[in-house]
């Protein structure tokens, strides 16, 4: 179902019905996006994940029934990008498929730019200097280091854990009071309504996600 709707959508698509099948296939085959479950015979899908991502950047969107909030933090912890709960509407699933394409291709221009653009926000790696709608924006070390590294995973949702390693250490793994504590004063500085945020995302009980807003797109309210 999933291959005939996909291909009605201009896509080209190709299928494996197993996970070490799977990996071949996305070496072999080299495909833009990934949709990938995670109950696959032979090899799991979060095993899958691991392999795939020991070689690949390529964007993997996750399709599965388990819909516990440790699953999914699972498979993002692993490199997955997003994920979407069975059942799905075919609508959702073509939406994130646009964002996935949309951010793998932007990340590949920023990846040697020294000057991100985010609309309004502008980040310049090479000077540490972040402005807002040309004013700069005076940002402690850790709400930068913070931003740059939800703005260079721009698209792709960042787990609680993830961020907490990266930014504060392996210690600090569970303090995610610490994390909205510093994610609520970033959006204070860096949001035009830090109530109605637009940059950074909040993902539910899962972590965060920075978004590349195009000027036509809305948001519906955290």
């Amino acid at each position: 179902m999933l291959q005939t709707v996909l291909s009605a959508h201009h896509h080209e698509v190709s299928s494996v019905a197993d996970g070490l099948t799977a990996i071949t296939h996305a070496a072999n085959w080299q495909p833009d996006v990934i949709v990938l479950d995670l109950g696959l015979p032979q090899l799991d899908g979060l095993e899958v994940i691991r392999r795939i991502r020991s070689w690949s950047h390529v964007p993997i969107i996750v399709l599965t029934v388990r819909d516990s909030e440790a699953s999914k933090v699972a498979a993002l912890d692993l490199g997955a990008d997003d994920y979407l709960t069975k059942p799905f509407g075919m609508d959702e699933l073509l939406a994130r498929l646009r964002v996935a394409l949309r951010n793998v291709a932007w990340r590949r221009q920023a990846d040697d730019a020294t000057l991100l653009n985010f609309g309004e926000l502008q980040i310049d790696r090479a000077q540490r200097r972040i402005s807002l709608r040309g004013h700069e924006v005076k940002l402690t070390p850790t709400e930068y280091e913070l931003l740059l590294l939800l703005a260079g995973s721009a698209g792709k949702v960042l787990t609680h854990q993830h961020i907490l390693t990266t930014i504060w250490g392996p210690g600090a793994a569970q303090d995610v009071p610490t994390l909205r504590v510093f994610i609520t004063q970033l959006r204070k500085k860096i949001e035009p309504d830090p109530a109605r945020p637009i940059y950074i995302r909040n993902e539910p009980g899962i972590g965060y996600r920075f978004e590349v807003k195009e000027p036509t797109e809305t948001y519906d309210p955290v």
